[in-house]
């Protein structure tokens, strides 16, 4: 009995250590995952680190079709080039209709021309217009005789042969003449009849035609009728604009739409031509462009209406700026870099964009004359960065 009591004791002992170093070992194998954890993080930290180091050699960039743009010089924020218009500001455009039926006699000017203050354009048959001066002629001469009935009234009022009220009736009459003589002299301005025009048929010279004439310089830009054309009234003649002002439209994105400079100078592409910007639309289109208005300080005349152009819009941005293509500019989460050529292969290096457009965009950054910068092949420089840094394909 004292032997199988003593028996019991060891084995109970030898059990409870083996439970104490087990529990011991759950505890540092519960420890270990963690410590592996914090180490893994601590590696992949670097490697994202280094990922922006990419080793290529100089034969497989080549084989690769890797092409490099080198930074010259930097300049001032001034934005990207973006597609413009140019148009007429309204007040310089007219367009010469028919106030009157009829048919077209003779065009005197060409298209293109360049026309000057009172020169004939124009000259019409019209039945209206025979009309209009018969009317003219009649409302003149009403006027003509109750001038001189006032004046005869007025004397005989002065000499005490006759009343005041003769005197007022004469007054009356003699103003409705004249205002009936303006209303038929309105009408043949109206119909296209200059000032010089309507004196001749006031003095009983009448005319056997309407002839339209410039009411001030302008260049033709389009004729709209021919030579024995009948015409109603309100049908377009002719369109006369002054090119020596014009305006430049200019669509730059609705999230660039505050961002141009109002004290900057807008440079139109390949012309020695210079604008001032003036106003940015309040509303945008479906592409999400706004139209930035200027007038046009210098090379009007290289410009035509409807002219399609490429425009320089400068930002309010102030600082160095390298314009880049835009395969060059690699957007990445929330990260934006390109690709900076180094002895080992390529920098994965930080910029900001400025402005960008389907031409180019305009970046800023840590970067230096002489700067090579992957300009093609950036796909496959992409794919190693991501793949270096151990990211996952988009």
């Amino acid at each position: 009995m004292l032997l199988f009591a003593k028996t019991s004791a060891g084995v109970s002992t030898d059990i409870n250590a083996r439970n104490r170093e087990a529990r011991d070992g759950a505890r540092r194998s519960s420890r270990f995952p963690c410590v592996c954890f914090a180490v893994c993080v601590l590696i992949s930290v670097r490697c994202v680190q280094a990922a922006d180091d990419i080793a290529m050699t100089a034969a497989r960039i080549q084989a690769i079709g890797i092409e490099l743009q080198k930074l010259d010089t930097p300049a001032r924020a001034s934005g990207l080039a973006y597609p413009a218009r140019a148009v007429l500001p309204r007040d310089k455009e007219q367009l010469v209709s028919a106030a009157v039926a009829g048919m077209v006699d003779q065009i005197l000017v060409e298209d293109h021309a360049e026309v000057v203050r009172g020169q004939p354009l124009i000259r019409i048959n019209s039945p209206e217009f025979g009309d209009l001066q018969l009317k003219l002629l009649e409302a003149t001469n009403q006027a003509r005789l109750a001038a001189g009935t006032l004046a005869r009234e007025k004397g005989l009022f002065a000499e005490g042969i006759i009343p005041k009220r003769r005197v007022i009736e004469a007054e009356s009459a003699a103003s409705t003449a004249r205002a009936t003589e303006q209303h038929a002299r309105a009408a043949l301005r109206l119909a296209g009849a200059d000032d010089a025009t309507i004196a001749r048929i006031a003095a009983g010279q009448v005319q056997d035609r309407l002839e339209i004439r410039a009411s001030r310089a302008a260049t033709v830009l389009a004729i709209d009728v021919k030579p024995g054309q009948r015409i109603t009234e309100a049908d377009p003649l002719l369109r006369l604009a002054e090119l020596g002002t014009l305006w430049l439209d200019v669509d730059i994105p609705a999230a660039q739409a505050d961002a141009w400079d109002p004290d900057g100078e807008i440079a139109v592409v390949g012309r020695d031509v210079r604008a001032r910007p003036l106003s940015v639309s309040a509303q945008v289109s479906g592409a999400q462009m706004a139209t930035l208005r200027a007038s046009v300080t210098r090379g009007a005349g290289l410009l035509r209406p409807g002219e399609f152009l490429q425009a320089q819009v400068p930002l309010k941005a102030s600082g160095a700026a390298w314009t880049l293509p835009n395969a060059a500019v690699i957007h990445q989460d929330d990260r934006t870099v390109v690709f900076v050529r180094t002895g080992a292969g390529f920098e994965a290096r930080a910029v900001a964009v400025i402005a960008e457009s389907a031409g180019g965009a305009s970046v800023a950054g840590p970067l230096a004359a002489g700067d090579a910068i992957a300009v093609k092949g950036t796909i496959a420089l992409k794919a190693a960065w991501l793949g270096e840094s151990g990211a996952e394909d988009e």
